[in-house]
C-alpha cells in the first residue's frame, strides 16, 4: 500500500510539474494491436463481444501484472510509477481549464473549450454544461485511473485507459459493432464506482445536502444500475451553491462571466476532492504503520 500511494503521489506532481509529460502517452502499439486483431481475430463472430474485448484489452494488462509481480520493493514502484504518468491524463486537465478561462473573446475560449469535450460533442461555455464537462473529464482523466489502480494496480490504470480509448478512438478503424457496444457498456459500468465515490467526496468537500439530495433524488428515480448521470447533477447544484455563497459574501458583484466563474469553482471543487481521496489513503498508510 504504502509503494502504492507513493507511486500515485510521485505522479501527481511530476504531471503537473512537468506538463511535457503529456507528450510521452502515445498509444500507437495500441492501435496497432487493435488493427492486428481486427485483421486475425475480430472477423470470426466469436471473437466480436466481450470475448474479443477481454482479448484486446485483457491481454496487455494481465502481461503488465505479471512482469510487476515478477519485479519486487523499488523496480515495482517504477514500473507502478510509469504506469500512472501513463494512463493518467492524458492531458493536464488545470491547463486546459485554465486555457479557456485565459483565453480572450468567445471564439478563442470556445476553441480552447474544445479539449474538454468529445469529439462530435457540442462546445458550450453555458454553466451547468461546462461544470458537467470538467466533472466528466475530471472523472476519465483522474478518479476512475486512480480507483482502478488502488483496486487492480498498475494493470487496472492500464486496463482503464485502452478501455476508455477503444471507446473513444480517434483513428480510421472500423471495429466491430458488437465489440463496441461490449466496449461502452464495460468502459460505464466502470465509471460507476468511482463516480459513487466522487459524488461521496463531493458531499464531504462542499454542500453536504446538496449533494446527498441529489444523490437521494438520482436513487429515487431510477434505482441502481450502470449510470452515473448523478455526478453531473451534484456537481453543478455544488458549484451553484458555492457561487451563491460569494455573491452573497461579495460587496461588488462577480467580474468575471458567470460560467467562467462555474468553470474555476468546478476545478476547484475537483482539486479539493482529490486532495480528499489522498488524504484517505495517507490514513489508511499510517494505519498500516501503527499496525
Amino acid at each position: 500500500m504504502m509503494w502504492t500511494v507513493m507511486a500515485v503521489v510521485a505522479a501527481l506532481a511530476i504531471g503537473h510539474a512537468l506538463p511535457q509529460v503529456s507528450q510521452w502517452r502515445n498509444f500507437s502499439w495500441f492501435e496497432r494491436w487493435l488493427d492486428f486483431l481486427q485483421q486475425q481475430v475480430f472477423i470470426k463472430p466469436a471473437w466480436q463481444g466481450y470475448a474479443g474485448l477481454l482479448l484486446g484489452i485483457g491481454l496487455p494488462a494481465a502481461l503488465l501484472a505479471l512482469t510487476v509481480g515478477w519485479l519486487d520493493g523499488f523496480f515495482a514502484f517504477l514500473v507502478a510509477l510509469a504506469v500512472m504518468l501513463y494512463t493518467w491524463g492524458p492531458r493536464d486537465l488545470d491547463l486546459d481549464v485554465n486555457a479557456i478561462i485565459d483565453a480572450s473573446g468567445l471564439e478563442a475560449k470556445e476553441a480552447a473549450a474544445k479539449t474538454l469535450y468529445e469529439e462530435g460533442q457540442s462546445i458550450s461555455l453555458e454553466g451547468p454544461v461546462v461544470v458537467a464537462a470538467v466533472f466528466e473529464n475530471a472523472l476519465t482523466r483522474w478518479f476512475a485511473v486512480l480507483f482502478w489502480f488502488l483496486l487492480l494496480g498498475p494493470a487496472g490504470a492500464l486496463a482503464y485507459r485502452l478501455l476508455y480509448l477503444q471507446v473513444h478512438h480517434k483513428h480510421d478503424m472500423a471495429l466491430p459493432e458488437n465489440l463496441q457496444d461490449a466496449a461502452q457498456k464495460t468502459l460505464t459500468a466502470a465509471n460507476c464506482p468511482p463516480a459513487h465515490l466522487m459524488a461521496f467526496a463531493m458531499a464531504l468537500a462542499a454542500n453536504f445536502d446538496k449533494v446527498i439530495n441529489v444523490w437521494r433524488e438520482w436513487y429515487q428515480n431510477g434505482g441502481l444500475r450502470f449510470d452515473y448521470s448523478f455526478l453531473s447533477a451534484a456537481a453543478t447544484a455544488s458549484v451553484a451553491s458555492e457561487l451563491a455563497d460569494e455573491a452573497a459574501d461579495a460587496d461588488d458583484g462577480p467580474s468575471s462571466a458567470p460560467a467562467l466563474l462555474e468553470l474555476r469553482d468546478a476545478m476547484s471543487l475537483a482539486w479539493r476532492m482529490l486532495l480528499l481521496w489522498l488524504g484517505v489513503l495517507a490514513v489508511f498508510v499510517l494505519a498500516g504503520f501503527v499496525n
